[in-house]
């Protein structure tokens, strides 16, 4: 599939722009409070871009670092990217960050390529071609008990104690940055589960999204529903869950009682 061959092409490339600053020296901004940019993640979106748009110049496109436009609206596929997901810890020297490249038709994702340049991590899926991480097919892994399960969880929202009233009905939390990289993870089976209480965009969840659906798992909003993609607004309300449905349910409830 030539989406996919340029899709990885495209993460690979930007991955290593990225890994020339990784603990180096780069320039830091604020595009709003807590919202930090680097130069890594400005040059690897220029060069995923343009990999991408040189090869299908008449898909839509929609990226956490470049200016939103509505064109992207008429376009049956769109592609939607996150450079670098997990810039905090990127800046702070930890490897728990991802490139996120997904292409999207018609609101659902048929692409996904996760790369996490510093541990080397190559994650990838198509529509029914299923999930697979360095060449290796993945699977997600189950648990009939919420008590014994495990989740792959915000370090961001740990540090906000926003996770509090999680720990008494789950075995174990995993706090780790970047929202894509916890969702590759969580397909390799390296957990029972993903959450967040905070809200998120597209541009985070979208290629891990079709990983861990092609590995088994579903990725369910607060009302219970699978996420549609290229919205007007690329901003997801809060509550966002992946895992399999003997617990997942049991956890969105949990979450839901908390709101109300």
């Amino acid at each position: 599939m030539k989406e996919l061959k340029v899709a990885l092409q495209a993460a690979k490339s930007a991955g290593e722009i990225i890994m020339k600053y990784y603990r180096s020296n780069y320039e830091v901004k604020d595009k709003s409070p807590n919202n930090p940019v680097t130069t890594a993640d400005l040059e690897a979106n220029k060069e995923i871009q343009e990999i991408i748009m040189d090869n299908f110049p008449d898909d839509g496109w929609l990226s956490e670092e470049t200016k939103d436009s509505s064109e992207r609206l008429t376009k049956p596929r769109v592609w939607i990217i996150d450079p670098i997901d997990g810039t905090k810890e990127f800046i702070e020297g930890l490897s728990q960050f991802a490139v996120s490249i997904a292409l999207v038709e018609n609101g659902k994702p048929i692409v996904g390529v996760l790369h996490n340049p510093a541990t080397s991590e190559v994650f990838n899926a198509v529509s029914d071609g299923g999930a697979f991480c360095d060449g290796r097919p993945i699977k997600c892994i189950g648990c009939d008990d919420l008590k014994r399960a495990s989740a792959l969880v915000s370090r961001t929202e740990k540090k906000k104690g926003m996770l509090e009233d999680f720990v008494p009905i789950l075995g174990d939390l995993h706090y780790i940055g970047s929202v894509a990289y916890k969702l590759g993870k969580l397909a390799t089976g390296a957990s029972n589960l993903y959450f967040t209480v905070q809200p998120k965009n597209e541009w985070d969840i979208c290629a891990g999204d079709l990983l861990v659906r092609y590995a088994v798992v579903i990725v369910l909003d607060g009302n219970f529903q699978t996420i549609k993609y290229n919205e007007r607004n690329p901003k997801k309300p809060a509550g966002i869950f992946a895992g399999k449905p003997e617990i997942l349910d049991e956890l969105i409830e949990h979450y839901n009682k908390l709101q109300s």
